[in-house]
This record gives structure tokens, sequence and C-alpha cells, in this order.
């Protein structure tokens, strides 16, 4: 990961924290000040922040595509270097893990779970979370909307700014995003590792596949509207945290 993290600062992607140190199997990095964890949510409700969200994806993607990783490279759930049409997918890229200063970010964190895989990949995990792929109550509830979410339109935002041809697919790329945060999980509990273990001992698993059910059984809400009087609403299936 270090050697990830010195790859994008030396191609100039300055969002991420430079490694300092590793001293007695504790990782140092640098500080980089601004607001992450739940104060993410808020920043992806208005369009200028979906946009910049986006659009840091977008630059990451670009920064990452000339990475080639140490021999040997094991990643926490892959070994090895990215395939062709491949980069080094951040895996966990959500409101959460950026640091922002209002509406614009300013750093990128939390490369745990990068891998090699499909940039798509990572564009589907980070649509779950902002589109989002949740009910209309979750919606407002837990991720600071103030009224139910145009789903449609924010992955046409989304897709804009990161520069897909098309949104067609996307709904898909989604479910199978959330079929494999699934197995990944059951993976690393299986191998001892927190918070895993202790999700899937409180019963998780079954979370994570109510949330792909649930985008499986509406996609009406992620198909463009013919009229505006035809958005459907959000069927409520679950109500835990994001």
């Amino acid at each position: 990961m270090h050697a990830l993290l010195n790859h994008l600062r030396a191609v100039g992607f300055s969002y991420v924290p430079k490694p300092l140190a590793i001293v007695n199997d504790e990782e140092i990095l640098e500080y980089i000040p601004g607001d992450s964890g739940p104060a993410g949510w808020a920043r992806v409700v208005p369009e200028a922040g979906l946009r910049a969200f986006a659009r840091l994806l977008r630059d990451y993607h670009q920064a990452v595509s000339g990475f080639t990783p140490p021999k040997g490279a094991r990643w926490v759930l892959a070994e090895g270097a990215p395939e062709p049409g491949q980069v080094v997918c951040h895996g966990d890229f959500g409101p959460w893990n950026i640091v922002w200063d209002g509406l614009r970010p300013v750093g990128l964190v939390d490369f745990d779970m990068a891998e090699p895989g499909e940039p798509l990949d990572d564009i589907a995990y980070a649509l779950e979370y902002v589109t989002p792929f949740r009910d209309d109550t979750q919606a407002v509830r837990w991720q600071s909307f103030t009224t139910p979410p145009n789903r449609y339109q924010r992955i046409e935002i989304f897709a804009d700014e990161y520069g897909l041809p098309t949104v067609d697919g996307l709904v898909g790329a989604v479910i199978r995003r959330q079929r494999k945060t699934i197995t990944s999980v059951r993976l690393l509990a299986e191998r001892g590792l927190q918070p895993q273990r202790q999700w899937v001992a409180d019963g998780f698993l079954d979370e994570l596949a109510a949330r792909a059910d649930w985008t499986d059984q509406n996609r009406a809400l992620f198909a463009p509207p013919t009229d505006a009087s035809e958005i459907p609403l959000a069927a409520e299936s679950f109500r835990s945290q994001p």
C-alpha cells in the first residue's frame, strides 16, 4: 500500500497521505486536515459535492493506471498486479473515506481493501452509497437527504462527471458489487479479521443479502422515468445504518 501511495503522489495525485514510517507494526501516515467519516454523507447530497466525488474517483483511476505493484504484492483479498484493463481499485470508495473541505475533496484515505480489479468495481461500489441504492426512509434518516432522491438523475450526474459514455448496465454492476461484498466479508471473517468477524456473528451477511435483493426488486427506481409523475416510491425493506 505504501508503494501505491508513493506512486500516486509521484504522478501528482496529491489527495493521498504521505507514508511516513512503520514503527512496531504501527503504520504512520501524514495527517490530512478536513472532515471525514460520517460528515461525508452530507457532502455528496448536493450536485456539486456529487460531481466532485465522481471526479475524484476518475482522477484516482487515471493516476493509478500506470502503477505496477512490487513483485509478490499481496492485497487483503488478492495477489499480484492488475491484468490488462484493470487497475488497483481503492475498494472502499465511499463518502466516509474522503476528507472534505466544504464540498471539495482534499483527501482520500483507507486503502485497506485495495486490490486489482476493473474500474467499474469502484464505480459500482461508490454508486451504491451516493445514488443511493437504499429506500427513501434510509436515504433521509442515515444519508443526509431531506427529500427522497432522484436516483436516476444522480446516476446520470455521476456518470457524466466521471466520463462514462452511458449509464446502461450500471444497476447490474451495483448488484454484482453488492454480492461481491457478501463474499468479501465472509472470507475476511473466516480469516478471523475484525470487524468482519463480528459483523458475521451479528448476522450482517443477511443484511448485505437484503440490500442486493432490494436493488434487484426495485430496478424501476433507477430507470429513466417517462414522466415526472411516474417516479415510483422506494419500497422499504430494511432499517439498519448504511
